[in-house]
């Protein structure tokens, strides 16, 4: 178990909460105990560091700022090890045993389902990085910081053909290697059913399980396959083992996709050459002017650097997660209580300013209402105007929204040629532009693994 408290890193969140505009105040009194875990270790830990970084930073700035309701914060973390069961024990064990005031979500659909059922039970607010598959969530207390929209598993899959079709060489077969773990799984499978309607021939279909590590045998069928483009469900690292496989037998897909990868890993490893991802973030306008976004994305940078991570940008992971401690205190200052019904209602009803989200309402996720559906129908618009759907909760007496706008190809998504290629990328001959070039990103409107 790990507990976050501000003495460690005083001066550089000072000095953040002072570029921000901030104003000081000592937090006094007994702390805020927020609850989570994280997979420390397992198959998810390479990409649950980032999450635990990001929470380390919030805790710090917050608590540089005064705490919330005058009170310093302290985050108790606890190792669910890629287990979703194992998280499912531990969140009771933090709202029974250890008492917490609030709860954070934990990182991956799985763990994330198992959280909110323990959240339901005791009716406690649960806000969330990157949950998967929107149908599942049931609970009206439940906030994500992410969003696909209701029926990712058809736009998403739609957003990377249609990026496909608009390249230099539309795909003609297709193969389908996918893990069981349930959102990438959800996902490939609604990229099957995408596909037949295209009239796309699928050439092989594989699953594996999830924490699976062999994949010289998936790797020789794809070769064997000789298709077009290839779909991987990979999360985690699986993507980057799978290309290790690959390059052992000298094969190099034509066109590639990895639906959550550890993003660190996979643009940094020379094999994920002309790769598509997907991310919510991009380093560059209208997001960092969103609220906290500059600010964050340069200590974030900092710190990432400091902590010998891969690839010390903020995209999916990082600005999911901070997004979601936005959401938090944003509920808690608002009502100024720990009361989770009265946080709960006050999100239902409410927009946040978030780093996340830049339209009319710059920089605000909307919160309002409960779906139990978790889909934030509300439009998003890249730098080059193009729409982005979002995902989140929405009642069914909430006022109207504009309909959610199809997911779209990023400003990144430039290695394989795909769209139409923003002018400020044609150029690739500085070091952040060649190492965009190793995976590039297609962005659906909002939510995650």
């Amino acid at each position: 178990m790990t507990t976050l408290k501000l003495s460690r890193r005083t001066a550089v969140a000072a000095t953040l909460a002072s570029l921000s505009g901030f104003s000081f105040g000592q937090a006094a009194g007994q702390p805020i105990r927020i609850g989570s875990t994280l997979a420390l270790i397992g198959p998810l830990s390479a990409t649950a560091q980032i999450p635990k970084l990001v929470g380390e930073i919030y805790v710090e700035q917050a608590n540089k700022r005064g705490g919330w309701l005058g009170r310093p914060l302290e985050w108790i973390v606890k190792d669910d090890q890629s287990k979703p069961d194992l998280a499912r024990t531990l969140y009771e064990q933090l709202v029974t045993a250890d008492k917490v005031d609030l709860l954070m979500g934990p990182y991956a659909t799985g763990a994330i389902l198992s959280a909110m059922g323990v959240a339901q039970r005791y009716e406690k607010v649960l806000v969330h990085h990157t949950f998967g598959i929107p149908s599942l969530a049931k609970y009206d207390m439940q906030f994500p910081a992410w969003q696909l929209g209701p029926d990712p598993g058809t736009t998403v899959p739609n957003t990377v053909f249609d990026a496909l079709a608009a390249g230099p060489k539309p795909p003609k077969t297709v193969a389908v290697v996918t893990s069981k773990f349930p959102s990438i799984f959800f996902l490939s499978q609604g990229a099957r059913e995408v596909m037949k309607k295209r009239g796309l021939a699928e050439v092989l279909y594989l699953e594996w399980d999830f924490g699976n590590r062999d994949f010289g045998p998936i790797a020789n069928r794809v070769k064997d396959a000789k298709p077009d483009f290839v779909w991987v469900g990979a999360i985690g690292l699986e993507g980057n083992l799978l290309l290790d496989a690959m390059k052992k037998i000298d094969y190099v897909p034509p066109q590639h996709f990895y639906i959550y990868p550890a993003p660190g890993p996979l643009v940094t490893l020379p094999e994920a050459k002309n790769a598509l991802s997907v991310t919510i973030f991009e380093e560059q306008a209208p997001f960092l002017t969103n609220f906290g976004a500059a600010e964050f994305v340069k200590l974030y940078r900092e710190r990432a650097i400091k902590a010998n991570f891969p690839d010390p940008s903020v995209e999916v992971q990082a600005a999911a997660s901070y997004t979601a401690w936005q959401i938090l205190e944003a509920g808690v200052t608002a009502t100024k209580s720990l009361d989770d019904k009265a946080i709960g209602a006050w999100l239902k009803t409410h927009r946040v300013d978030t780093l996340r989200h830049a339209d009319g309402a710059r920089g605000r996720l909307r919160s309002r209402g409960a779906s139990r559906r978790g889909d934030f129908a509300r439009r998003h618009r890249h730098a080059r105007g193009r729409p982005r759907p979002r995902r989140g909760p929405r009642r069914a007496d909430a006022l109207p929204e504009p309909a959610p706008a199809r997911p779209h190809l990023g400003a990144r998504a430039v290695a394989a040629g795909l769209g139409r290629r923003p002018a400020r990328l044609k150029r690739r001959d500085s070091p952040r532009q060649t190492r965009a070039q190793a995976v590039s990103r297609v962005t659906p409107f909002s939510s995650q693994a």
